[in-house]
């Protein structure tokens, strides 16, 4: 991955481990990464699998709860911790890194007009196969405790409807520009030979 400002991944689709170890390195490389739609995260393995899992997590506690381990219900939070482990965060490096790091369920307001990219090395369509079963992260979320997939799935469901009317807004300002350059082009031939000559 090239170094860039800030990467904003879309989580939707994605296996667990695979985009948290991808990230993890990233973080640690001084790269600022944004992962949306962590609810849409897939985990390999039959749902009940799963669940058994997460619920011998829960029983983990200390002699007095407040102390933790803090059992997180969010699945941007659950998403956080699996990166957490694959992060040296007691160290000042493995701090800064985490510091770099940004999940959210949904897309809020900034990165729902930012160009969002996906892993293809963690994708599920790619890594597993087709018979093989999985679990989707707000599924199980919701199951302990996680109260907002409902009200994340209704703001999804407005973006959506947004995001549709900006592209289509878009592509008929892309069909005037081309037939804009259609009428123009006789005028600019000269003009382009003369550029073309010049090596431009």
């Amino acid at each position: 991955m090239a170094f860039e400002k800030e990467v904003v991944i879309d989580g939707k689709g994605h296996l667990l481990g695979r985009l948290a170890s991808i990230v993890a390195k990233q973080i640690l490389n001084g790269q600022k990464v944004t992962v949306v739609r962590c609810e849409d995260i897939n985990i390999a393995g039959p749902y009940f699998r799963n669940k058994l899992r997460f619920m011998a997590y829960m029983r983990k506690s200390a002699v007095n709860p407040t102390h933790g381990p803090f059992h997180f219900r969010a699945p941007s939070r659950q998403f956080y911790r699996v990166i957490r482990g694959m992060v040296p965060h007691k160290t000042p490096r493995g701090a800064a890194a985490l510091e770099r790091l940004k999940l959210f369920e949904g897309i809020p307001s900034p990165y729902d007009v930012k160009k969002r990219m996906v892993v293809p090395s963690a994708l599920r369509v790619l890594r597993l196969g087709p018979s093989r079963k999985y679990t989707v992260l707000k599924r199980l979320s919701s199951e302990f405790g996680w109260k907002y997939e409902g009200v994340v799935e209704r703001l999804e469901e407005k973006r959506k409807v947004k995001s549709h009317a900006f592209y289509e807004k878009k592509k008929a300002l892309l069909r005037l520009k081309k037939k804009a350059a259609a009428n123009v082009s006789k005028e600019l031939a000269p003009v382009q030979q003369k550029l073309a000559s010049l090596g431009y």
